[in-house]
């Protein structure tokens, strides 16, 4: 009788939506008003987010899948968040892969002596022993590199491929090593995928095609790779000894953890929000996505501290391996089983938890008539936009189940200026701007929770 009643009173009160007086379109809004200031007062009171973030990047740096690192710094989550009082925390198992970079080093030799500043990818294979050392050709791109396949033959090919997006450059960093193979290279190179560098190369994952031979593969920063195009335009011979000792070990043993608030109605229903944990071998994973996981951590924290309850379930979870292999958030799916259809909402922080502008959403039309009116609730501190089209990398497996999701949008101006660099590091974050991003998190995630009835669902 009680979910009825409130059924009755959410079909009411969701009726204002669609109603054409803007009085009646704030009737059903305004009883979660008054929370969302306390949640936003709160959030931007102090700079304990920003504080904890620091505290976990310091003490354990960069977190690769496999590493020490990542399992010692999931061992003092899990302390913390029992020290919290949040409920049942708990890890899930997830094997995950396990690439160890090793020493490596790019020195040119010809036309004139320098050590370059370089970053294996991912997943890439090692050198021989003793490295290669080749003539170099640089290319801008696929295209040209086909069209002098001839040329490619025996030698080291560079990819000089100018940043536009990143889903469009990323795919030199991933099947670079491919296209280089099919044409003879002995590895491969790529400027680093960012639209500015310091001399910082950029890492990340990479893959093979097992038609062809695995060859090394590794980053250049923007500036040697284009000083390299200008040689080979004037005709000078590049010489290059690359040298990686790359190699993929066993898969190891990591884990999802996880804390939450109980429902104090429908307890089975859950909005989760959360981020990646582990990150890049480089710098010390503050931005991707340490940040992401910790505002989505202290969002859950502060609805504790402000003993707000919601109707649902309100969960964090620290998914593992996003970086290169998304097993964390396809174990979290899988461990749910038919239950996944009572998971309401999941959103995810995963672009550096810089001034946020709101959410992009991926759900039904009715879900996002919903969710754009309670982004209201977040206009005091211009964070209210609610597009359409968001997600995540983690989320994505609930999103393919009917799960709606929603990623927290950011202003992305200096992301990929820092992005798996040595330069991922606390102090390009802001207390400030994090505290927003735990309050817009909070408020989306608590009045979801609330809702008299959960978001409706897409037909599948």
């Amino acid at each position: 009788m009680k979910r009825f009643m409130c059924g009755l009173a959410w079909a009411v009160g969701a009726a204002f939506v669609a109603s054409p007086t803007a009085a009646q379109q704030a009737d059903w809004l305004d009883q979660y008003r008054s929370d969302a200031e306390r949640i936003i007062a709160a959030a931007l009171d102090d700079s304990t987010a920003y504080e904890r973030l620091a505290e976990l990047a310091d003490l354990f740096g960069p977190r690769l899948s496999g590493s020490e690192n990542l399992e010692r710094s999931l061992d003092w989550i899990v302390e913390k968040l029992l020290a919290d009082g949040l409920e049942n925390v708990r890890s899930h198992p997830v094997m995950v892969p396990h690439w160890v970079r090793g020493e490596e080093s790019a020195t040119l030799l010809e036309p004139r002596e320098r050590n370059l500043p370089m970053l294996g990818l991912g997943g890439s294979v090692a050198t021989p022993e003793g490295g290669i050392t080749a003539e170099v050709l640089v290319v801008s791109d696929s295209v040209e590199l086909f069209e002098r396949a001839d040329e490619a033959r025996g030698k080291i090919v560079l990819f000089d491929v100018p940043f536009t997006t990143y889903g469009e450059t990323v795919r030199y960093r991933s099947r670079g090593a491919i296209y280089a193979a099919r044409v003879g290279a002995v590895a491969s190179l790529i400027r680093s995928v960012t639209p500015r560098s310091m001399q910082t190369p950029h890492t990340g994952a990479m893959g093979y095609d097992p038609a062809v031979t695995a060859i090394p593969h590794a980053a250049l920063t923007v500036e040697d790779a284009e000083m390299l195009h200008r040689m080979q335009d004037r005709g000078q011979r590049i010489v290059i000894r690359l040298e990686m000792e790359a190699q993929t070990l066993p898969d190891a043993e990591s884990r999802n953890v996880m804390a939450e608030i109980t429902g104090r109605e429908f307890p089975e229903e859950v909005v989760v929000l959360g981020g990646h944990i582990d990150s890049w071998d480089v710098g010390q994973g503050a931005m991707d996505d340490g940040g992401g996981c910790v505002a989505a951590w202290e969002a859950v924290r502060l609805l504790q501290e402000l003993g707000l309850r919601p109707r649902r379930t309100v969960r964090v979870v620290f998914w593992t391996n996003e970086e290169n292999g998304l097993r964390g958030g396809n174990v979290y799916r899988d461990s749910l089983g038919a239950d996944v259809s009572d998971h309401v909402l999941a959103i995810e922080s995963d672009g550096g938890v810089f001034k946020p502008s709101g959410f992009g959403f991926g759900g039904s039309d009715a879900a996002y008539d919903i969710v754009r009116r309670i982004g209201e609730l977040l206009e005091p501190i211009d964070a209210g936009s609610i597009t359409r089209g968001g997600g995540g990398a983690d989320i994505g497996p609930l999103m393919r189940e009917g799960v709606p999701g929603m990623g927290l949008s950011v202003d992305g101006t200096e992301y990929f200026w820092y992005h798996h660099t040595d330069a991922d590091t606390v102090d390009k974050l802001d207390p400030h701007e994090m505290g927003l991003s735990v309050a817009a998190m909070a408020v989306i995630a608590y009045v979801v929770a609330e809702l008299p009835e959960p978001l409706p669902k897409a037909e599948r």
